[in-house]
């Protein structure tokens, strides 16, 4: 596989909220049979955020990745915020996190990208651009999701299915050349655009004009509609992503996906020829949180060392909009 844009992962760090809900607890608040939850949604446990805000996460998974990293504020070129919830519509995510850091002495810009589940993904396409075509050495990403709040419990599956987390990934400029981007994709198949929104809240659904309903203010998945069109583009998606390297999806050394949902994983578990153990499974301790599943799967597969330096790494999933997505690299 070659690199065609270099970088190096030097730092990573994770933060959770304090508050942990098993699906039992769960299961008695909505009135669910013993068992539902992880039958269907795959979850066992989640966090669940409550005085904990997405700065004060992003803020925590920063400063264990810095550490990891050995790099001091001013070392950074840039900070990425990539995740789809928010303190505040605005200032924006990354401005935010700094803030909240009291890094007010730093000559550091801060930028926000928003592709929803695969936020993680683009911003780190969009660092290795940056890494290879600008002056900048250093750049930290940090996905910091709150989904909790966005939830309606009379919609069981989606109430159940999500947790809150952040992950924090600092990428190096690789002098060497040896690690970095293989190949990065990402296609939107609009036809799926609603099946996966929160329609209050912004302008067509404007707080002032629409008070707070639990229906129009929460997040809705039409979960059928979503897996049918993800067993029809997923599979075509991945071909033409592995057929640009010159190599096969089974020839990757460690797979994370986003940790959609239980199909979803099983999907891509079908692409595999039975070669699931490459595959990074948390969903059961974390439940989908959102844009942090993939760093927080890849700051655990890097602590681990299931990780190790020179594998490969394919980092895929879905997202609202409806969107696929894949990045294939050596770590």
């Amino acid at each position: 596989m070659k690199v065609v844009r270099p970088f190096k992962i030097v730092g990573a760090g994770y933060c959770l909220p304090s508050k942990c809900v098993y699906s039992q607890e769960m299961e008695k608040e909505l009135g669910l049979p013993i068992g539902w939850i992880y039958k269907y949604s795959g979850v066992k446990k989640r966090h669940i955020a409550t005085t904990e805000s997405n700065s004060w996460l992003g803020a925590e998974a920063l400063k264990k990745a810095m550490r990891s990293a050995r790099l001091q504020p001013e070392d950074l070129g840039c900070l990425i915020a990539a995740s789809a919830t928010f303190d505040y519509p605005l200032p924006n995510k990354a401005s935010m996190i700094k803030h909240e850091l009291g890094w007010h002495n730093t000559d550091l810009g801060c930028i926000d990208i928003d592709t929803t589940c695969l936020s993680f993904v683009t911003a780190l396409d969009y660092a290795s651009r940056l890494l290879n075509n600008s002056d900048c050495r250093h750049i930290a990403i940090v996905s910091a999701e709150i989904a909790s709040k966005g939830l309606n419990p009379e919609h069981k599956e989606t109430f159940s299915l999500f947790g809150d987390a952040a992950a924090a990934i600092i990428v190096s400029f690789d002098d060497n050349g040896e690690s970095g981007l293989v190949k990065h994709s990402l296609v939107t198949y609009s036809e799926g655009a609603e099946h996966t929104i929160i329609r209050g809240g912004g302008n067509k659904f404007f707080f002032k004009d629409h008070p707070y309903d639990a229906t129009l203010h929460s997040f809705s998945m039409e979960g059928k509609k979503l897996l049918k069109l993800a067993m029809q583009k997923v599979p075509e998606f991945t071909e033409k992503l592995f057929c640009q390297t010159g190599s096969s999806i089974g020839e990757v050394d460690l797979i994370i996906p986003h940790q959609a949902s239980k199909s979803g994983l099983l999907l891509l578990n079908s692409l595999l020829d039975g070669k699931t153990d490459k595959v990074v499974n948390n969903l059961a301790s974390y439940g989908n949180c959102i844009a942090a599943s993939i760093p927080l799967a890849l700051t655990e597969a890097i602590e681990s060392g299931r990780l190790k330096r020179g594998d490969s790494c394919l980092l895929i999933g879905t997202a609202a909009g409806f969107s696929v997505g894949g990045l294939l690299f050596k770590f």
